[in-house]
C-alpha cells in the first residue's frame, strides 16, 4: 500500500508542476477571460470607402497596419441588402434577422446580445457613436425592439442595460420626452455620471459614465465635430484600463453611411478619415496592451461608392456614387491581436459574433 502511495505521489507532483506552468502560461497570454475586444464599425464603409483613406489622407492610413483580412456577406434574412439594424443585430446577437430589427430574431423574439453575455463573464462594456446612442447600430448592443424607430423605448433600455460607458448624441430621447419622464435622472439613480465637466481629464473606475453631447446625431466633420470620436475612444480605453476586468467596446463611425446616402464625397471622405484616425487610437492601445483584439468592419456599404477616373484620364481620380441607398457588396473585415487569424476568409456577418465569443471564456 505504501509503495502504491509513493508511486501515486511521484506521478502527482510532475502533473501539478505542469498544471502550474500551464496556468502561468495561460495567464500571461490572457486566455482565462479572453482578450479585450475593440469592435470598430464604419457604418456604410465598403472597400472603396476604406480605399479612400489611402488616397485622401495626409499620411499613411491606419488600415495599412492590418495583416489579417477577410470579407463578410451582409445580407439580412429576408433581403439581399441589409439595413444597419439587421446588420448590427447579426454582429451583436449572432443571428440574421429582418431589416429594422434591433436585438430580436426573425420572429421578433428577443435574443441575448454580446454585451449581456460578456457582462455575465465579468467584462466591462461600452458603446460610442457619432449618431445618437439610440440609433440602429449602437442600440443593437444593448436593446431589444421590433423596430429601430422606437428610440424612446431604446433609451429606456439603455438606462437598465449592462453598458458601463457610452458617448454620442441623443439627449432628446432622455429628456424633454413626450411622456415627461426624465431618463437622465434615472441614469443618475442607476449610478451613471452624466456629462461630467472634466470628461476628457479623468474618469473613476468605480463609476459608470454617459456622455450625451447632441440633441440627436452628432455634428458632421464638415460642421466642426472635431476629434470627438478619437478623444472619447481614448477616454473609454483609459477608463477601462483602470479596471482589473477585461472589456468590450463598440465604436461606430455612423456618418460614413449618412454621407453615402447624401452622395456627398467631401462629407464621406471627412468622416472616413476621422474613423481611420480612431482606428489608429485602437491599434496604438492594442500594441501596448497586447491582450486586446481590434476588429474593423462595416454593417453594409452605402452609396455604391467607387473611385473612378475622371473621364478617360486615368491620372485623375473622381469619387462616384451609383445609388443613394445601401448595396450588397461584400465588406472587408480587418483584425489585429489575439485571435485575429480567425477573421480571415469569406463568411457571413453573424459569424463575427460567434468568432468573438469563441475567444472569450
Amino acid at each position: 500500500m505504501k509503495l502504491i502511495l509513493k508511486i501515486y505521489l511521484l506521478l502527482l507532483v510532475p502533473l501539478a508542476i505542469m498544471s502550474c506552468n500551464t496556468e502561468k502560461h495561460i495567464e500571461k497570454k490572457g486566455i482565462p477571460n479572453g482578450p479585450n475586444i475593440i469592435l470598430l464599425i464604419g457604418d456604410g464603409m465598403g472597400l472603396s470607402q476604406l480605399s479612400a483613406a489611402f488616397y485622401y489622407g495626409n499620411g499613411k492610413s491606419n488600415f495599412d497596419r492590418f495583416k489579417e483580412i477577410g470579407f463578410i456577406n451582409t445580407s439580412s434574412i429576408k433581403h439581399k441588402i441589409t439595413d444597419s439594424s439587421a446588420g448590427g443585430t447579426a454582429f451583436s446577437c449572432g443571428e440574421k434577422t429582418y431589416n429594422g430589427a434591433v436585438g430580436v430574431n426573425s420572429d421578433s423574439v428577443s435574443i441575448p446580445n454580446i454585451v449581456e453575455i460578456l457582462s455575465e463573464k465579468n467584462y466591462n462594456t461600452g458603446v460610442i457613436s457619432t449618431s445618437s446612442v439610440t440609433h440602429a447600430t449602437p442600440a443593437c448592443f444593448y436593446a431589444h425592439v421590433v423596430n429601430r424607430g422606437m428610440q424612446d423605448e431604446i433609451a429606456e433600455q439603455l438606462v437598465e442595460s449592462d453598458i458601463d460607458f457610452f458617448a454620442g448624441g441623443g439627449t432628446s430621447y432622455f429628456s424633454n420626452r413626450k411622456d415627461s419622464i426624465s431618463l437622465i435622472k434615472k441614469l443618475i439613480d442607476n449610478d451613471y455620471v452624466i456629462n461630467p465637466e472634466n470628461d476628457l481629464v479623468t474618469t473613476e473606475a468605480d463609476s459608470k459614465y454617459g456622455f450625451l453631447l447632441a440633441s440627436d446625431g452628432m455634428p458632421t466633420m464638415l460642421e466642426g465635430r472635431g476629434d470627438f470620436l478619437l478623444e472619447y475612444t481614448k477616454l473609454a480605453l483609459n477608463y477601462f484600463s483602470q479596471k482589473p476586468e477585461n472589456f468590450f467596446l463598440m465604436v461606430e463611425g455612423s456618418q460614413i453611411d449618412w454621407a453615402g446616402h447624401d452622395n456627398n464625397a467631401d462629407y464621406l471622405i471627412a468622416e472616413l478619415l476621422d474613423f481611420d484616425s480612431t482606428v489608429g487610437v485602437a491599434l496604438d492601445f492594442a500594441e501596448k496592451n497586447q491582450n486586446t483584439l481590434v476588429i474593423v468592419l462595416a454593417d453594409h456599404e452605402t452609396g455604391g461608392f467607387t473611385l473612378a477616373p475622371d473621364g478617360s484620364d486615368y491620372s485623375i481620380m473622381k469619387p462616384v456614387f451609383a445609388t443613394d441607398g445601401h448595396s450588397a457588396t461584400l465588406i472587408p473585415v480587418l483584425a489585429w491581436g489575439p485571435g485575429a487569424e480567425n477573421f480571415k476568409g469569406v463568411f457571413q456577418n453573424n459569424e463575427v459574433f460567434h468568432k468573438i465569443l469563441a475567444l472569450t471564456k
